[in-house]
């Protein structure tokens, strides 16, 4: 079951009349999981499990950084105390057995180490708790469609480019809209991104639907696929599932704080791959009850919700 394919409108009050009239469209929301140019750290950690990849990505960093440094500063020690001309005649002996046994030991208590504490983080990942909403995420060359198993609310997420079609004839989109190349930022693109709340710089990232999910709740994603393999990943969540056809796998986050996140199709899935992007919204729990109760009445097939910078427009429809 999904909403109807690329055809996304607003009823015939139009954009200003819904953001007028409903409380709802007010709700603003920040950009918060979206990869920058430039960008060397991780996007900011908005789930427990985020949280603990980055402490453990940090404290293997520490260590193999403490390692290099030693290696480093014994092969230069080496160099120059056993060279030929400092040390012109060669010791003879084979073995160390002290130094043999440290050279072992020592690794063993480092990789002991890493594995006390990277052990409990992955069991948390794959030890799915009962979730307070569930959704279906199932892949497709090139989008990914969505189910609420729990609430039948069901719907397709595609990318917003200049060759979107957007069937809102009441707001100026109709027939005659500018139309771009596909993938290709124009400026056709960018007048489509900003319908949906977005700007340019979310160009390749922002989707016409987003997952709606409610702030500090399980939120268990079942993933699987139609077609080939895909992948289903939020960075800032901390998550990741490969979607395998004939296969349900199960991934879960708890969202820290409201916001816009972005992921990606993260498993190589044919010419389209790098263009299956993933929105997620985290709202307050009267914001997605709201949202529940339009989506189940079928009117609001979309969010109504917005970003930060454009409020008015309903970035879900």
């Amino acid at each position: 079951m999904r909403l109807s394919t690329v055809m996304y409108g607003i009823a015939a009050a139009g954009v200003a009349t819904l953001a007028a009239t409903s409380a709802f469209a007010q709700q603003a929301l920040e950009i918060i999981g979206q990869p920058l140019p430039g960008g060397m750290d991780f996007q900011p950690a908005a789930t427990e499990l985020a949280s603990d990849i980055h402490w453990l990505d940090w404290m293997i960093l520490y260590i193999i950084t403490g390692i290099v440094i030693f290696v480093t500063l014994l092969l230069i020690y080496v160099m120059v105390r056993f060279n030929a001309k400092a040390n012109p005649k060669p010791a003879r002996f084979t073995h160390n057995s002290p130094l043999e046994v440290a050279w072992t030991l020592i690794p063993v208590v480092i990789l002991v180490t890493i594995g006390a504490f990277s052990l409990p983080i992955l069991f948390k990942q794959q030890e799915t708790p009962v979730g307070e909403v569930t959704i279906k995420a199932i892949g497709n060359q090139w989008y990914w469609s969505y189910e609420y198993v729990d609430e039948g609310v069901a719907f397709d997420s595609y990318l917003v480019d200049g060759d979107y079609k957007i069937n809102d004839p009441a707001a100026g989109w109709g027939d005659d809209q500018p139309m771009g190349t596909p993938m290709v930022l124009t400026d056709a693109a960018i007048k489509k991104l900003e319908y949906f709340g977005y700007t340019k710089d979310q160009f390749l990232l922002a989707t016409d639907t987003a997952v709606v999910v409610p702030v500090g709740k399980i939120i268990v994603v079942q993933v699987t696929a139609t077609d080939v393999i895909h992948s289903w990943k939020v960075p800032a969540f901390g998550v990741m599932q490969d979607a395998v056809p004939g296969r349900t796998a199960a991934l879960w986050f708890k969202a820290e704080k409201e916001g816009i996140y972005f992921g990606q199709c993260s498993e190589i899935c044919g010419q389209r791959h790098a263009y299956m992007p993933i929105t997620v919204k985290v709202v307050s729990e009267a914001s997605y009850a709201e949202w529940l109760v339009k989506a189940k009445a079928g009117d609001v097939k979309l969010s109504s919700i917005g970003t930060a910078a454009t409020t008015e427009v309903a970035s879900n429809d």
